[in-house]
């Protein structure tokens, strides 16, 4: 394991074992390249892998903006795809739409909630190489993110909470959940500066409640090489939570010292571990 203080430095350290469609940043490319070129190097090997990146709650495609920066810059071609928020299973369907439209192979990053979709959504797909979660659930079979959340303590979400309950077409009522503003940049951001925090929390997109309620029904992790960040300063997943999922889905590990928005704070740090999957998977 490599733990990292702080900082935005690249990561120089090996590490070691322990959607509708999407929003593309930059062209969405059918063929899995950024320009709609083929998917190959100048010497007739395959290219980069596309990496697919899903947001978790409170959050938009926007919050990878310096992921997508330095990956695009390292050659790779980058879909960002928007996630509903509405339920894993819902959701994974969402990000498959996307999927099914990139041809080759594909690394996917899942952020917190996102987590659970790209588990689910990459089940079954051959062109999925890697799986990359970041501050992120890794849920089995039958587990849900609010149980996941709770089987630690630490989590000091539920008091930053803003439940908004409303009527749904066919007359039955849901709740979405939000970040209180106020105490957003202290719970999911603690180490982006206040005025990007600010914007963050004013950008936020909920989340269904009872999405974090919803069992997941496949683990892609079990079959796919999987790599994960932790983050030791999260307020939203505690640090021993996101352990405990990465040791038991025998991922690749790196702990940062770190908010829930790590991908934020530290871009190049995320940037870096994506690549690491891509390459150690062949591409």
């Amino acid at each position: 394991m490599v733990s990292i203080k702080g900082g935005r430095k690249r990561l120089v350290t090996g590490v070691v074992s322990t959607l509708t469609a999407g929003l593309a940043l930059g062209a969405f490319a059918l063929s899995g390249t950024a320009n709609g070129a083929p998917n190959t190097t100048e010497a007739g090997r395959h290219a980069k892998p596309t990496i697919v990146l899903e947001h978790g709650a409170f959050a938009d495609g926007s919050s990878w903006n310096g992921v997508i920066a330095q990956l695009r810059a390292d050659g790779y071609p980058v879909v960002a795809a928007a996630n509903p928020l509405r339920g894993p299973a819902s959701d994974a369907a969402a990000l498959r739409t996307v999927l099914d439209h990139i041809k080759g192979p594909k690394i996917l990053v899942g952020h917190s909630y996102g987590g659970n979709v790209i588990s689910e959504a990459a089940t079954n797909d051959p062109q999925v190489k890697a799986l990359v979660y970041v501050a992120a659930f890794l849920p089995a079979p039958g587990e849900t993110a609010l149980e996941l959340t709770n089987k630690y303590p630490g989590s000091t979400l539920p008091n930053a909470l803003d439940p908004i309950t409303y009527k749904q077409a066919d007359g039955t009522t849901a709740t979405d959940l939000y970040i209180q503003q106020d105490k957003f940049h202290h719970q999911f951001a603690a180490d982006v500066p206040a005025a990007q925090a600010a914007l963050m929390a004013a950008e936020q997109r909920p989340i269904a409640q009872a999405a974090l309620a919803e069992k997941a029904t496949t683990a892609a992790w079990k079959t796919i090489p999987s790599w994960d960040i932790v983050t030791t300063q999260d307020l939203n997943i505690p640090a021993t939570v996101q352990r405990y999922m990465a040791k038991r889905a025998h991922a690749h590990t790196t702990e940062v010292a770190a908010s829930h928005s790590v991908a934020v704070s530290h871009p190049h740090l995320v940037a870096d571990i994506i690549e690491r999957a891509a390459r150690t998977t062949g591409h």
